[in-house]
């Protein structure tokens, strides 16, 4: 779409649920921000406040949502940490560009950008940095220019790092969850240190369930033979089985994976099966329709230096060889899950990336990436920062984590045991209960 005013708002709907009032807010943004005047594409956002504050000067805080391509928590009422924020604060929910009700990126809408060389151009567009620039954008429009506080969950640490690195006068404070980012390591790194998290918490898994040993290998075989295809078209294979691991990162993940193995089989008249219950879970679990940019940039978040991803999970995998499922089949070992990482194969395996397969591997080439991060600008930092950083969280390296708190000045980080990746969401007020008080001086 075109719109010439940037960042202007394009409609405001304003609606209601117990204690909460939302408004649904709309924005024209720039495509590239270095071309103000050029193509505009529409950012959602959901704007809450308690009932009966709606028309109080309230200061704003914005959450940046992990993934990357997921769009913002759809609550219901004060759920979660909204209901600590909305003592405070008016909240802003974004759908960053591309993600939720902002205008969507997937296997539909993206042969309207052209052939694959053309799409991957257009996909270079939704990092972090375009990311901060909409949000500076919206700022100015929703807070008439007062800086406000952001809450970055996850990948949207990441965008809170960036936006310390190059917008800082647009920030209150920043508040982290499970999102510091190593400043200047590449994908290899990532998934390098990567690798030796999941095989702990999977060799916890089997310690909490051991029966999942064995149940995890018998599924794993039939997986192996028959090569099933679920409901939804996807095509599963015995590393996409492994690739269920990604929810031990969670609080309850361990939890989930037990109760989906615990009855995966059924007898038939042609003798036994995974049953519908099953695939439909694992079709659910293992499809990226909702989310495409996940699998689409997951890399690409980590990429700056002039050097291609070029698949980096795929090829760190080969140095751990103990997440070779069929080898594991054969020598009688567990099965390794593995957890937070994009491949190639998914392109074939998922009918909602199969036709992405092709901007997927442009992606997965290039070089031209800018840096992220500024070293240098974090550490004069001057805004009130505080992190939460979950001791072996599965999905952001502690050590890495840790190594950019000391980064940036003034940073507190708080590592905890106490919770998962999701602590944020499964400790409902009190990760950021804690982080508001570090940031006032009060903890």
């Amino acid at each position: 779409m075109q719109n010439s005013r940037t960042g202007a708002a394009l409609s405001a709907v304003s609606y209601r649920q117990p204690g909460v009032v939302l408004t649904d807010r709309r924005f024209s943004v720039p495509l590239d921000h270095a071309v103000p005047d050029g193509e505009h594409i529409e950012v959602y956002a959901r704007e809450a406040v308690a009932a009966g504050r709606e028309g109080e000067e309230l200061p704003w805080l914005l959450y940046l949502q992990g993934g990357p391509g997921f769009g913002a928590n759809r609550f219901s009422g004060k759920q979660a940490w909204l209901g600590r924020a909305l003592q405070d604060h008016r909240v802003l929910l974004l759908d960053q560009r591309g993600t939720g009700a902002s205008t969507p990126v997937n296997r539909q809408t993206l042969p309207l950008r052209g052939d694959a060389a053309a799409q991957a151009d257009y996909l270079a567009h939704f990092r972090a940095d375009a990311i901060v620039r909409d949000s500076e954008l919206i700022r100015r429009e929703v807070t008439g220019g007062a800086p406000w506080t952001i809450l970055g969950q996850s990948f949207g640490g990441f965008c809170a790092t960036h936006y310390l690195s190059t917008a800082p006068e647009g920030l209150t404070a920043a508040l982290i969850t499970g999102g510091l980012p190593t400043l200047d390591g590449d994908a290899d790194d990532v998934y390098r240190a990567a690798y030796p998290r999941i095989e702990r918490k999977v060799r916890a898994h089997y310690a909490r369930y051991p029966m999942d040993v064995e149940r995890a290998r018998e599924i794993a075989a039939y997986v192996l033979e028959h090569e099933p295809v679920l409901p939804n078209g996807y095509r599963l294979t015995l590393e996409a089985f492994q690739s269920l691991g990604i929810w031990l990162g969670g609080g309850d993940g361990s939890d989930r994976l037990h109760y989906l193995l615990e009855d995966a089989f059924v007898r038939t008249p042609d003798g036994r099966a995974l049953s519908d219950a099953f695939q439909e879970q694992v079709a659910s679990a293992l499809s990226f329709a909702g989310h495409p940019i996940y699998a689409l940039l997951h890399e690409v978040i980590y990429a700056q230096g002039g050097r291609a991803t070029n698949w980096a999970a795929e090829r760190v995998r080969g140095e751990f060889p103990q997440f070779d499922g069929e080898k594991a089949l054969a020598s009688g070992a567990a099965l390794m899950f593995t957890g937070e990482s994009i491949h190639p194969w998914q392109f074939d395996c998922d009918p909602a990336l199969r036709p992405l397969r092709d901007v997927a591997q442009d992606l997965a080439t290039r070089t031209d990436w800018a840096p992220l991060y500024d070293a240098t600008r974090l550490a004069a930092n001057e805004v009130p920062v505080a992190a939460a950083v979950y001791h072996d969280d599965m999905y952001v390296d502690t050590g890495h984590s840790l190594r950019t708190a000391a980064t940036i000045r003034g940073l507190r980080p708080w590592v905890t045991n106490e919770f998962e990746h999701d602590g944020v969401r499964a400790g409902g007020p009190r990760v950021l209960d804690r982080l508001l008080g570090m940031v006032r001086g009060e903890v």
